[in-house]
């Protein structure tokens, strides 16, 4: 089958398309063919080897969630999933291939009315943004940051932080046909990357959903309110500076939260369960996605250039 893999960490160019073996389902795993594979901030992380201590070498296979058919089911797998229009999480690994395996518990059947390419749109981020929400104890009323906004957990947060009742929902994002493009998902004021410009903008904010991190992130910390929450639930500006917390400390006085959100915290019947939800609540078209271009697998290295240029909205689909 056709996979991609990292040859050399770093830029775009040392992904490379080879030949690898159909893997074979163990036991409580599922094997899908897939027809749409997201390529997820993650994906460039790993690929720029922006975090240190995962282990992964030279030849990993990248990509952690596809859409497809599953195709066969390994031992104490019930027989009924083959045929079957799934989502499925890959880990780590797996996903940048013809041929995919998963843990059986982590697959969701697709509802009528969503697509393969919207389910691993939605899939992997919407997930991440409900609970962000959620630690953050976003409540109606209070006012949101959603930095980075234009990549797809961002879309999600700031459609989740609208229909919750917010009293104000503001973005960072690179221009204004983005900005026009997050006011119809429900944001209220458009401000530049370094959270400037929206002179109707409020000036701090109850919560900030964080997806860049990166040499920025204190300034917006400088933003939150008094019993203000900060949730960083991404790094794809790169690490923060070694003393980001200063804010919070000078800060003392204003009983400022900061806190990081993985969902290998979450545990996986939750994930799976407002995963589905969203799922069919997407299918209703009641949760939107943004599917910013579709590739084939082999242009796997073009899609993680983009990424890299900041010229994406949403999230790039590959497909075999």
């Amino acid at each position: 089958m056709k996979a991609v893999v990292i040859r050399t960490f770093g830029a775009p160019e040392g992904l490379e398309v080879v030949d690898l073996p159909v893997p074979a389902p163990g036991p409580g795993q599922v094997r899908v063919a897939t027809e749409a594979i997201g390529v997820g901030g993650v994906d460039a992380v790993i690929r720029r080897a922006t975090i240190g201590g995962l282990g992964l070498k030279e030849g990993h296979l990248l990509g952690s969630e596809v859409a497809g058919v599953v195709e066969a089911v390994g031992e104490g797998v019930d027989a009924s999933w083959k045929g079957r229009r799934v989502w499925a999480f890959t880990g780590l690994t797996g996903g940048y291939a013809e041929r995919a395996v998963a843990a059986v518990e982590d697959v969701l059947p697709l509802p009528e009315g969503l697509t393969p390419a919207q389910a691993v749109t939605l899939g992997g981020s919407a997930v991440v943004a409900h609970f962000a929400l959620e630690r953050a104890r976003f409540a109606p009323g209070e006012s949101v940051l959603v930095r980075g906004a234009a990549g797809s957990i961002g879309i999600a947060a700031v459609q989740l932080a609208a229909q919750g009742g917010a009293g104000a929902v503001a973005v960072t994002t690179s221009s204004s046909e983005r900005g026009g493009r997050l006011r119809d998902l429900g944001a209220t004021h458009v401000l530049d990357r370094a959270g400037g410009g929206g002179p109707d903008a409020p000036e701090g904010f109850d919560v900030v959903i964080d997806v860049v991190g990166g040499p920025g992130l204190p300034g917006f910390l400088d933003r939150l309110n008094p019993n203000g929450r900060y949730l960083i639930v991404g790094v794809v500006g790169g690490q923060l500076p070694a003393d980001f917390g200063t804010p919070l400390v000078t800060g003392f006085r204003r009983s400022l939260t900061f806190a990081t959100l993985s969902l290998d915290t979450v545990p996986g019947p939750e994930r799976q369960a407002v995963r589905a939800a969203q799922f069919a609540e997407a299918a209703r078209g009641g949760l939107r996605t943004a599917v910013h271009e579709v590739l084939p697998l082999t242009e796997a290295a073009a899609a993680h250039r983009a990424m890299d240029e900041g010229t994406v909205f949403g999230r790039i689909v590959l497909v075999p």
